[in-house]
């Protein structure tokens, strides 16, 4: 076990927090979990040539939940003494009452697999080491093309302490980094003004940042920039649309990956509430949600609840496998939780989240499934999007793309949206290709107010119809 902050610094002990757990359970319940984090947080952002902002923020607690049958009971307390936690544990209590009487159990340590590749927490890190970096990406940028005329860096990086003990006697603590590098680009020409950006990062530490890492970021960002002055909005209508790798997981997460979180289908709001064992895509499509990849923005050693992180098979060649569960869903459905219990911080309850989610590699090459679209468009990076959780329908923004005639990409595209349903897009997928790769971008997931980080990935698919939102009539198949 890591060197555990709350008990060097805080001098907390298990007695501690028997007392605490007891004193939550002291009405009944049926469980009783206590979630600790201490969180730094550093922000450095250069515009104009210059550190125009700077801000460090700290962040310390602890949440108390009681479980009785489906109710929870739940307070948090941001001072780490007992009075106060007995005093958050009593609240707790009164908001979810009965059951059974039981006591706490006695505590012990649970071990985990660790998959953040660090060997320098971000504390030992100050702001004088990062400079070097922004710098660089600064010039590189600047020097790439005359038509940049402005360049907007932000570099943030946290770590978060967070430790769970629970009334079975569970004790679980990880270490969790987090670094996040975004590069803005503006560009003008010929009385034109575009912007676009790149974003970089993960659970990794300073040493990610090589030269090579950073001059790809930087080359991406104007490249997606610049692009924009050649592109214009299609044709619209219904045709088929190619999704690049990568970046285009994120339809999978939205569309598709929410409507496989279990409290949803628990409660009956997914559609696919009663799919479990059936057949809802292709045979050649399986997806994943895996919280132990290596370095990942969506990697966790434990969950916020104390389970370890596992690969969970949601859809297996086609077929509907799994939810991603919590501890509560997987009692309501009599499965094991899969790791996918997360929360914000320690002022929320945790919920079933997504965690890397991602589709398996298919039987094609992308070379092969561009060339078999006659008329259509070719997605490489998408912003915004809506989606309705239940049914699935969802609005999506393509800020770069092309399209696709006769085979072969051709006009760049740039402003446009398809509009669509996310498990009938996952049936008419008609060709998956073999370049699967997790994005790196900075994708935070939002649900019931609460913000966590996620990552995403894709192979090349062919989804055999989207309606294309253009500027025009159909532009045909």
């Amino acid at each position: 076990m890591k060197s555990n902050p709350f008990e060097t610094l805080y001098a907390l002990d298990d007695m501690i927090y028997q007392r605490v757990l007891n004193a939550a359970l002291e009405r009944g319940g049926d469980y009783c979990d206590l979630y600790f984090q201490l969180s730094t947080s550093n922000t450095i952002a250069l515009e104009d040539n210059e550190v125009n902002r700077a801000y460090r923020g700290a962040d310390v607690g602890v949440g108390i939940r009681v479980v009785v049958g489906d109710t929870t009971g739940y307070a948090f307390c941001e001072v780490l003494d007992e009075k106060s936690m007995v005093e958050a544990a009593k609240l707790a209590a009164a908001i979810a009452q009965g059951g059974k009487n039981i006591d706490a159990q006695p505590i012990v340590v649970k071990s985990a697999a660790d998959h953040y590749a660090i060997e320098t927490q971000w504390s030992d890190v100050g702001a004088l080491d990062k400079m070097p970096l922004l710098q660089q990406m600064n010039t590189r940028a600047l020097a790439a093309d005359p038509r940049i005329t402005k360049v907007r860096l932000r570099f943030s990086d946290s770590e978060s302490h967070v430790m769970v003990v629970d009334s079975l006697g569970g004790k679980t603590y990880d270490y969790q980094p987090m670094v996040t590098s975004y590069i803005y680009c503006v560009a003008e020409h010929q009385g034109r003004k575009e912007e676009n950006y790149s974003t970089i990062g993960g659970r990794v530490d300073l040493s990610y940042f090589s030269e090579a890492k950073i001059h790809e970021a930087v080359d991406q960002a104007v490249a997606r920039t610049l692009i924009l002055f050649e592109a214009d909005r299609p044709s619209g209508g219904e045709m088929p649309v190619v999704l690049g790798a990568g970046s285009s997981g994120i339809l999978l997460h939205e569309a598709i990956g929410h409507g496989m979180e279990a409290d949803f289908n628990r409660k009956g709001t997914s559609i696919y509430s009663d799919s479990i064992g059936q057949k809802i895509a292709p045979d050649f499509v399986s997806i994943v949600d895996d919280g132990t990849l290596s370095a990942a923005r969506g990697s966790i050693s434990v969950d916020d609840e104390g389970a370890s992180s596992k690969r969970t098979v949601l859809v297996e060649n086609g077929v509907l496998r799994s939810y991603m569960h919590d501890r509560i869903s997987a009692k309501h459905y009599g499965v094991e939780p899969t790791g996918n219990g997360r929360r914000q911080s320690f002022r929320s309850m945790p919920l079933p989240r997504m965690r890397s989610t991602y589709m398996l590699n298919g039987p094609h090459k992308k070379d092969e499934i561009i060339a078999s679209v006659k008329k259509g468009i070719y997605a490489e990076t998408f912003t915004n999007g809506q989606v309705q959780i239940g049914a699935g329908d969802f609005t999506f923004y393509i800020k770069n793309g092309y399209l696709i005639e006769d085979g072969k990409l051709t006009q760049p595209i740039k402003d446009v949206n398809i509009i669509g349903n996310g498990p009938k897009v996952l049936k008419d997928v008609s060709m998956a290709a073999d370049d699967m790769f997790i994005d790196e971008g900075g994708w935070t997931c939002g649900k019931d107010g609460q913000s966590v980080p996620v990552s995403i990935g894709m192979p090349t698919v062919k989804i055999s119809s989207i309606t294309v939102g253009g500027v025009k009539g159909p532009q045909g198949n």
